[in-house]
């Protein structure tokens, strides 16, 4: 009984499925959409309505927009505004840094206990050292001191009155070559006074700060030897300092000679305003970025070598086109946007950029103000539009640029008059600068492998040639 009951209900199912295939037979009924792997986007669900469809174009409807996060925005020609933020790195004007460095070889006898980093005023001794050439240039300096004071009082009674004029010139002269001789050495002018009225040579040196600043480097230890040449301090004036700010080449030409930015310090809450100065950037191969000169006022020293500022550079554009980044596709020199033709209905088109700033793209051809475009998700609109164009034969046959590597449609190729003639081969290429530097020398790109036919598209290889 069993068995009977399990028979009959086999023969009912297979009743059922051969009256199925006779009735889709009957009524035409067939899968009229496949599903890409573009996220679930489908095709039109009716091919009629796929037949309507401009070449490359695509149907989503609403609920599957939402699904794949596609926005529709309108395109504005408008004025741009926006700050310019970039990192900056506080440093020295590099003239107003000064090197002490020693003129003669010594010792050092003190040093302070000024370490870097210590603010000095002009004039603080940072050292005394000994010197065995100072011993004879401040004797010769006090004799020749002696020797114009002798005159001065009349004690040069060896000289008639008519040779008095000329030997004050030449005490004078020599007077002013001891001096220059100490200074050489490395005695400061207070020093040098000092000696000019105790008359007695000293074996303590001054090294005197030359400025109000702070110490950056320091090499002096008591008893330290040291040769002629070496540098024994270095002193930064910082009541105005550089910002040195990271710009990209895009970046680069909002930061004029003379144009004001704000440098922040987050982290005490202090802003400065800062000028571009007139030097060229510098560029930095380690980083690829162009280092751009700032100049701040920083009388109250809160501004330090290498501390770390934020730059906000306040720009107002002209009235321009522009989307955001988002929107545009590239693909090696293309650049497309999907425009929404009518409701749920994506063309892909190609459009010239310009200047790309604060997640934006100025666009010069290929767009009006007022159009609808797809503001996100084109990567997914791109792919189901390549699949459908495949499947629909809009392509025919593709090739491979030689100069390039892209893949390209020969019919648009041919229609844009993108192909040339080599050895009996056909070449099509993607843009009019690939088929110039082909037609210069093609033996430059053929010569290591021959040349390869059209063939017909799939969607295996149309992936990327659009």
């Amino acid at each position: 009984m069993r068995r009977k009951t399990l028979v009959i209900i086999v023969a009912l199912i297979a009743v059922a499925f051969i009256a199925g295939l006779w009735l889709g037979e009957r009524t035409g009924a067939s899968p009229s959409s496949a599903v890409s792997p573009a996220g679930g986007v489908t095709a039109a669900s009716d091919p009629s309505d796929a037949a309507e469809l401009p070449p490359g174009a695509i149907r989503i409807a609403p609920e599957r927009q939402r699904l794949i996060g596609v926005r529709v925005g309108v395109v504005e020609k408008k004025p741009f505004v926006h700050t310019l933020r970039v990192l900056g790195r506080v440093a020295a004007d590099e003239t107003k840094v000064y090197r002490l460095t020693a003129s003669v070889d010594g010792w050092i006898n003190r040093s302070s206990d000024n370490s870097v980093g210590t603010l000095v005023r002009k004039g603080d001794v940072l050292a005394t050292f000994y010197g065995p050439q100072f011993l004879d240039a401040q004797q010769a300096f006090i004799y020749a001191l002696d020797a114009a004071e002798k005159l001065k009082t009349g004690q040069r009674l060896e000289l008639s009155r008519s040779d008095i004029p000329l030997q004050a010139a030449l005490d004078q002269r020599s007077l002013q070559r001891q001096i220059d001789q100490l200074r050489n050495l490395g005695m400061d002018d207070s020093q040098i006074e000092e000696l000019g009225k105790t008359r007695q040579p000293t074996q303590d040196v001054r090294v005197v700060s030359p400025v109000t600043g702070f110490i950056l480097t320091r090499d002096v230890s008591p008893g330290q030897r040291f040769s002629r040449g070496d540098e024994l301090f270095r002193v930064a004036d910082l009541s105005r300092v550089w910002i040195l700010a990271d710009l990209f080449e895009n970046e680069a030409p909002y930061f004029k000679p003379g144009v004001e930015a704000e440098v922040r310090l987050p982290a005490i809450g202090r802003t400065f305003r800062a000028v571009t100065s007139r030097v060229l950037p510098v560029f930095d191969a380690a980083t690829r970025t162009l280092k751009v000169r700032l100049e701040t006022s920083n009388t109250d020293f809160a501004l330090r070598p290498d501390m770390f500022a934020d730059v906000e550079l306040p720009l107002s554009l002209e009235s321009a086109l522009t989307v955001p980044s988002d929107a545009v596709l590239r693909t090696g020199r293309r650049a497309t946007i999907f425009v929404e033709r009518t409701e749920g209905v994506f063309e892909p088109r190609e459009v010239q950029t310009g200047w790309t700033l604060g997640g934006r793209v100025e666009i010069r051809d290929g767009l009006a103000a007022g159009e609808k475009i797809a503001l996100s998700g084109v990567f997914l609109i791109d792919s189901e539009s390549r699949l459908q164009a495949v499947a629909e034969g809009v392509y025919g046959e593709s090739a491979t640029d030689p100069v390039c590597g892209t893949e390209v449609d020969t019919a648009r190729a041919r229609a844009a008059g993108l192909t040339s003639e080599h050895l009996g081969t056909t070449y099509y290429f993607d843009s009019p600068e690939c088929k110039e530097r082909f037609d210069k020398d093609p033996s430059e790109f053929i010569k290591d492998a021959a040349p390869e036919p059209a063939a017909p598209a799939d969607g295996a290889n149309r992936g990327a040639g659009r």
